[in-house]
């Protein structure tokens, strides 16, 4: 299927590496030119240089937790690019124990998100666009030890965005969140896990249905679709990306 996203500008945060570097090189490859941001600067132009073969990418290095300087990066992005049809907010703080690391996530989670989509909101609205966040099966489990930063502000990410589709909705602005469960990236959280937490990997493996933990190509694969006019009577969704990790129906 051709998802015609030839020709549109897609906006990612937190694109250097995981799940957003795989979404950026998905919606490249599929014709979309693309701007990129994350913390790291060093990571920013290694990632810009690795992508540029794929087709038109930008970046820049910024601190999610600095709402300023997310909107001057959403700003910059559609100049250089010009316009966007595409936000996709992918950054998060890991999870917190202090209150300084709370207030961080917040900004990091939360305020990046809805700064970033203020700021390109007008842009978005120029023909129609799509917000897509990237939530997590976490935030639909319950933990032994409570629920965490990481899981307690991607659920103030999904309730937000979902809520938008309401809002911006009326403006011919669609917004969906992709919910990962446990997803394999070389480097990652569940790469240290199976090093050095055999067992529980194993077990956690064995939930799948299909005995293994997702792929990032996984997530991308419907990031695109939802951001394609192939999903233009889409909005308002939260799609699990999880193999049937969670053992819950909906309707």
């Amino acid at each position: 299927m051709d998802l015609g996203l030839a020709g549109k500008k897609a906006l990612i945060t937190g694109a250097t590496k995981g799940i957003g570097r795989t979404v950026a090189e998905t919606l490249l490859a599929e014709g979309a030119s693309v701007a990129i941001c994350a913390r790291n600067a060093e990571g920013v132009e290694k990632a810009l240089e690795e992508m540029s073969a794929l087709g038109t990418v930008v970046g820049s290095a910024v601190d999610a937790g600095d709402g300023e300087a997310v909107a001057a990066w959403v700003a910059s992005s559609a100049e250089q690019l010009g316009g966007i049809d595409i936000y996709v907010h992918n950054t998060s703080g890991k999870g917190a124990k202090t209150p300084e690391g709370w207030m961080d996530n917040f900004n990091i989670d939360m305020m990046s998100l809805v700064l970033g989509v203020g700021a390109a909101q007008e842009a978005l609205a120029d023909g129609g666009g799509s917000v897509i966040s990237i939530g997590t099966t976490a935030t639909a489990e319950h933990f032994a030890s409570g629920s965490n930063s990481y899981s307690a502000f991607k659920s103030a990410v999904t309730n937000w965005t979902l809520g938008q589709a309401q809002v911006l909705g009326k403006q011919g602005v669609r917004c969906n969140v992709v919910s990962p469960g446990p997803i394999f990236v070389e480097g990652g959280d569940w790469n240290m896990i199976k090093d050095h937490m055999a067992d529980f990997y194993d077990a956690t493996a064995k939930t799948h249905p299909g005995g293994e933990l997702g792929t990032t190509q996984d997530v991308a694969n419907v990031v695109a679709f939802l951001a394609s006019d192939a999903a233009k009577h889409v909005n308002g969704v939260n799609v699990t990306v999880d193999g049937g990790f969670l053992k819950r129906i909906d309707f």
